[in-house]
């Protein structure tokens, strides 16, 4: 997994100063998906999808921002249009493997048969195409699909087939049988979509129930999952060192565990992200898996997911935390800033990307320019004024809602809702106020957060969890609560306990 601080930060109108980055800055160093170019340049194929695209007043392609902290505190987009997103980047990803050569309808049939039951559903397929023959029971699955395969052909437009193929362009230079194969391949796919739609349709009724009755299955929970993963296993089949290498980027996953269900067509978000990640890994492990680069800030993918899953080594190996201040110095340094002014930016608030991408913005707006020509000015004080903007806007609030979170746990603990291990002797979130008093559970929670603050800046935010065995630290509530709002992370290897960014760090050492 690769693990990165979100980018861009929240317009506030009513923060003077400095003025908030705009997105649309001239020669950015930031958004990530810059270098999709590159990835997509000979044999390699990179499908990239974002799923906080759809949430238009918090992504910088309407010209929003994504937030610092936690995506909870947004309005979260529906599991359908995530689902639809995944599913149209792999279906385009297929299509590119298609006029490759590399997925045939042959194989699309052998994947398919492999894990589903296909000739009922291509029985009623063949019936819904109008065909007059009567279909033998005697007849194989081989036979059914070359039939249904046939029957597709003549119920999609040509046209649109060719403009799928690009066959405008290619179209002179490929013979009849080749033209015929890459149609069968591109019908073959489409049949292989409409038969897995049609068994998830059998099964409407239960998945219904389950979504009523919040019991789980894992059977139901994979049926709504069986089309994203059979493109995901036919591009792993497909690929070819140096001829055919898809590469697939899910950015801010973590929305899909939180995705909104509006209709009882598929299982709750949770179920679903759990079910695809559980495929992915499965994939990997018994048969071979296309590089599959998990974007996200929240911590779970880190040092809870590998427990969730039952992989103890999943997502360590490959995970990284942004970038490492060489890695930001050959990126930024000298197109985006000088040497001093790296420095200044290295000391004071690190190579997170996302502040690097603030503060070059800042350095191109006309704030900084009056300010430079003042001749008592420095770099410094843009650095400054960088700070005092993220203390305001980004880590003041995200401590409010830190704060809320306390007081919630305070009321839930005295509703019986907190298990009783988690509130025996000890430490002083064990004893949460006798009384559900709003305020009480209010300056309670305010005496937990302070003190856990200042126990991490006695600890020089430097806490190895594991070497310390101190893994009591992720049960307590103010921990929990800090990585829920984006401003600690937790990882595994090494395991450390920290926030975010240095810049983070310093406003918290402030708060």
């Amino acid at each position: 997994m690769e693990d990165h601080s979100k980018a861009f930060t929240r317009n506030n109108p009513q923060q003077p100063c400095p003025t908030p980055p705009c997105p649309s800055a001239p020669h950015s160093p930031w958004p990530p998906w810059r270098i999709l170019g590159e990835w997509n340049k000979g044999p390699h194929l990179t499908g990239y999808v974002d799923f906080a695209q759809s949430i238009k007043d918090q992504h910088p392609n309407f010209d929003g921002s994504f937030p610092w902290y936690s995506w909870s505190s947004c309005e979260l987009p529906s599991l359908s249009s995530c689902q639809t997103q995944l599913e149209n980047c792999l279906e385009s990803m297929a299509h590119k493997g298609i006029k490759l050569g590399t997925i045939s309808s042959h194989q699309i049939f052998t994947t398919l048969n492999k894990w589903h039951g296909i000739n009922t559903a291509l029985s009623r397929i063949l019936n819904q195409n109008a065909s007059k023959i009567s279909i033998s029971n005697k007849v194989s699955s081989s036979g059914l699909w070359d039939r249904a395969v046939f029957a597709l052909s003549a119920r999609f437009n040509a046209s649109e087939i060719d403009g799928v193929l690009d066959f405008e362009e290619k179209g002179k230079s490929l013979s009849i049988d080749e033209a015929s194969y890459f149609k069968e391949a591109i019908v073959a796919l489409r049949l292989a979509k409409e038969v897995i739609k049609m068994q998830q349709k059998w099964r409407a009724n239960a998945i219904a129930d389950l979504n009523r009755s919040g019991r789980f299955s894992r059977s139901l929970a994979n049926s709504c999952t069986d089309w994203p993963c059979l493109l995901l296993e036919l591009l792993s089949q497909a690929a070819e060192i140096g001829h055919f290498q898809p590469k697939l980027v899910i950015n801010n996953v973590e929305i899909l565990r939180n995705a909104m269900l509006t209709d009882d067509s598929t299982v709750c978000g949770s179920v679903y992200h759990d079910s695809l990640i559980w495929r992915i890994i499965a994939l990997g492990a018994n048969e071979r898996s296309l590089p599959v680069i998990l974007v996200t800030s929240d911590s779970y993918y880190s040092y809870q997911a590998f427990m969730d899953f039952g992989f103890p080594d999943i997502f360590v190996s490959r995970e990284t935390f942004g970038w490492t201040p060489q890695e930001a110095k050959m990126h930024m340094v000298t197109d985006y800033f000088t040497h001093a002014e790296w420095m200044v930016i290295d000391d004071v608030i690190g190579p997170n990307p996302r502040h690097l991408f603030e503060v070059y913005v800042l350095k191109q707006s006309n704030y900084y320019q009056k300010l430079m020509d003042d001749e008592a000015s420095t770099f410094e004080d843009i650095v400054d004024a960088y700070l005092a903007y993220l203390q305001v806007t980004v880590v003041n609030p995200s401590m409010d809602k830190a704060l809320s979170i306390l007081q919630k746990f305070a009321i839930d603990a005295q509703s019986g809702k907190i298990l009783e291990h988690r509130l025996h002797f000890g430490a002083p979130w064990r004893h949460p106020p006798s009384s559900k008093d709003p305020t009480k559970c209010k300056e309670w929670a305010k005496i937990q957060l302070m003190d856990f603050v200042q126990s991490l800046v006695n600890a020089e935010f430097g806490v190895n969890y594991l070497a310390d065995c101190s893994l009591e630290i992720l049960d307590d509530p103010a921990a929990v609560a800090l990585m829920e709002v984006g401003l600690l992370y937790a990882q595994r290897d090494p395991s450390f306990f920290r926030p975010i960014s240095k810049g983070i760090q310093r406003c918290l050492a402030r708060w």
